[in-house]
């Protein structure tokens, strides 16, 4: 009976199996990037309304501004805290949602309303020669192919990126980190 005990309370006491955490980086045989779910649940850095980095066509119809919502892994986060600088294997997450401004007892102003997409910039120095790259999920994909090497996402980051091709000047809780440690590009 006391074997019996002590076998036991060892198996619950085992340790179990490592799994990968859910913001690690996770890639198809082919090298598609497999969606991260989870990106909700990382480093919330900031929000825009309407930002495009193109230029403006005024005679365009207007259409409703978008939100730009932007997450980091937790782990590239306390690693910027210490350094000023994103460390390989950084993941950010820009979540685009519809923008509303009537509904329920809204008078003014816009809120997020639907999602429009996900895209996924990724550093990783092994596997893309540029160090970084950009994945773009639309609103469904469950994999996306990593955007070319001289795509306009990685040549306005590369060109415009405050911190290591990321747009630290519009996080503004990162600004004085950067500042501080001597990362941030003028």
């Amino acid at each position: 009976m006391l074997k019996r005990l002590l076998i036991t309370l060892s198996l619950l006491c085992a340790p179990l199996p490592a799994q990968a955490p859910p913001d690690d980086l996770r890639f198809t045989g082919d090298g598609q990037l497999m969606r991260p779910d989870n990106y909700r649940e990382w480093i919330y850095l900031s929000s825009g309304l309407g930002m495009t980095y193109g230029p403006i066509d005024s005679a365009a119809a207007p259409s409703a501004e978008r939100f730009d919502n932007v997450f980091v892994t937790p782990g590239a986060y306390k690693a910027f805290l210490q350094t000023g600088s994103w460390p390989d294997k950084t993941m950010f997450a820009l979540e685009v949602r519809y923008s509303a401004s009537q509904g329920s007892i809204n008078n003014g102003g816009n809120y997020q309303e639907r999602f429009a997409g996900l895209e996924i910039h990724v550093k990783d120095a092994e596997r893309f020669s540029t160090k970084w790259a950009f994945f773009e999920f639309g609103n469904s994909q469950r994999t996306a192919k990593p955007l070319p090497a001289n795509s306009s996402c990685q040549a306005c980051h590369a060109k415009n990126g405050a911190v290591d091709e990321t747009f630290v000047q519009f996080y503004p809780t990162l600004i004085p980190v950067a500042k501080a440690k001597g990362t941030l590009k003028p």
